[in-house]
């Protein structure tokens, strides 16, 4: 039987589900795009090709090594998109929650069915079909369950929002000792600066106490400022819009003093180093074009309770 336990992003990583680059398909066409970061590239001739992104994702995975984590990859779909294992499932404390995700992506779930046939039946669940919730936008926090959603009542013609507010709710019910609070974020189909796809795109908690973040990301003045007053201004680092363009708050933690994040983000990893943190630098560039980054391509089943 496999132990799951995640009550926060920091605790030590023991065990966790890193996705797939391999076997990656052909480039998608412009109506098949997702996200408008993915449509930028494949219009510009610059999405990423499967070698640089297989190259980058066992970077990854030689850091898990390197710390001792146990790594499960999902199963190979023949020209399939496997990369962002986040979006599929994410793990509250001991319970598997199944995403429901866009309906062209349920192979991916199927893909990690030999995991999930180790977990404790009873401990597996699967929301109805009218909540939307993706694991991008759940992140635990000791006593929070952070969740990004979108309000707009235009909800249903936004291909990028990915949670809805059932989806909270649904939350809320299964865990009705957390304190659950939604966060409101700015959407676009059309630019990619103007888009968090999900909460981990323009914002994240690192350590024990401090925060990556994009203001601009938030619909809702109080929503940001909800984080500034739990967390302090003085602990959070304040991302610009093109650092949220390039998923600078989508890095991984791998324990409290240690992050997996862009060689290419300078400015953030300087403070991460100033700030007492180890920096596992990676190449992640390519992968970043499809509008997702570490953090995207994990799926955390077992950290180490504080």
């Amino acid at each position: 039987m496999l132990s799951l336990h995640i009550s926060d992003e920091t605790s030590l990583l023991k065990e966790v589900v890193l996705g797939t680059a391999q076997n990656n398909g052909p480039t998608p066409t412009a109506e098949e795009a997702y996200d408008p970061k993915s449509l930028e590239h494949i219009l510009a001739g610059t999405y990423p090709v499967e070698e640089d992104m297989v190259r980058e994702m066992d970077a990854f995975a030689a850091v898990f090594e390197k710390y001792h984590v146990k790594v499960y990859r999902p199963e190979l779909i023949e020209n399939y998109n496997q990369i962002f294992s986040r979006d599929i499932g994410f793990v509250i404390e001991d319970t598997f929650i199944k995403a429901n995700i866009l309906p062209d992506r349920e192979r991916e779930l199927d893909a990690i069915q030999y995991v999930i046939d180790r977990m404790n039946p009873a401990k597996v669940v699967r929301p109805p079909e009218n909540v939307h919730i993706e694991g991008g936008d759940v992140m635990l926090w000791n006593d929070h369950i952070f969740i990004g959603t979108y309000k707009g009542s235009d909800y249903k013609n936004y291909i990028t929002a990915r949670t809805n507010m059932e989806g909270v709710q649904y939350i809320r019910d299964l865990f009705p000792n957390k304190i659950v609070k939604e966060f409101d974020l700015v959407k676009s189909k059309i630019e990619a600066r103007d888009n968090a796809l999900h909460l981990d795109c323009c914002f994240q908690p690192v350590g024990k106490n401090k925060g990556i973040i994009y203001k601009s990301g938030f619909r809702e003045e109080s929503d940001y400022m909800y984080l500034v007053n739990l967390f302090g201004m003085e602990n959070l680092f304040h991302i610009t819009r093109d650092e949220m363009y390039n998923m600078n708050s989508n890095i991984f933690s791998i324990a409290p003093d240690v992050v997996v994040s862009e060689r290419n983000f300078t400015r953030l990893n300087t403070w991460l180093r100033s700030q007492g943190f180890t920096v596992e630098e990676i190449p992640y560039a390519e992968i970043a074009k499809q509008e997702g980054l570490l953090r995207c391509s994990t799926l955390p089943l077992l950290r180490m309770p504080q």
